[in-house]
């Protein structure tokens, strides 16, 4: 497949993402959406077929993360949602893209790999505009057109249904179980974990303890060859 798409990432402040979560683990639901977004990121800079990656946000530790990862960043200066942070990003992307093929990944899939996202971006190369619902068979994960100017993005609520009305080709054959599973609530945090997480999402859920001292042990002292611990004293 040619490294021929554009992927959009529409990132909504950390601070106010994934609110289902907040009965979930002892990880600040802000460090999840965070975690969950650069795992989607490094999925999307690695797949094959991927030309460059467009990361939409006024999230300035986003922006910074995007940056640092070697995506491209725009400023969402509009309040409107998602579908119009995405419009943004479009009108950004045509100059790049030479109205090459483009396409919108949400951001909340920590269990992406890069060969399910190359698989997805394969088969919507078939069609004017196509799109993954994701595992609830409500909403949707991917959407992708041709032509910029064709995306027209519907998602939010049952998206699923709004793209298929609007003559978007519904992507089924691939198996890419990562790329279906947004993560709103602690269930589907579950799931993914049982699918494999990447790496940043897996920090957060997983930190390293602390290095202790076990009480029952006294710390080691290693003595110079010759020298006696009597001779310490």
């Amino acid at each position: 497949m040619p490294t021929t798409w554009t992927v959009v990432l529409p990132v909504k402040p950390f601070a106010r993402a994934k609110s289902r979560l907040t009965s979930g683990p002892a990880v600040p639901r802000e460090a999840l959406a965070r975690a969950f977004f650069r795992d989607t990121l490094e999925a999307a800079l690695r797949a094959t077929g991927v030309a460059r990656v467009l990361v939409v946000t006024d999230d300035e530790r986003a922006a910074s993360d995007a940056r640092s990862a070697g995506a491209l960043t725009v400023p969402d200066q509009s309040a409107a949602g998602l579908n119009a942070a995405i419009r943004t990003a479009v009108r950004h992307a045509r100059p790049l893209t030479g109205n090459g093929p483009i396409a919108v990944l949400t951001t909340d899939l920590p269990a992406l790999r890069p060969r399910e996202l190359a698989s997805v971006l394969d088969s919507a190369a078939e069609h004017r505009r196509a799109f993954l619902a994701d595992h609830t068979g409500r909403g949707t994960t991917f959407l992708a057109a041709a032509r910029p100017r064709w995306l027209t993005p519907a998602f939010e609520g049952d998206s699923r249904e709004r793209h298929l009305l609007g003559g978007a080709h519904e992507i089924t054959g691939p198996d890419v179980p990562g790329a279906r599973l947004d993560v709103d609530t602690v269930d589907d945090l579950r799931i993914a974990r049982c699918l494999g997480v990447g790496r940043h999402t897996r920090a957060a859920l997983d930190p390293a303890p602390p290095t202790t001292r076990s009480p029952h042990r006294p710390p080691l002292v290693l003595v110079p060859e010759g020298i006696t611990p009597h001779d310490l004293h």
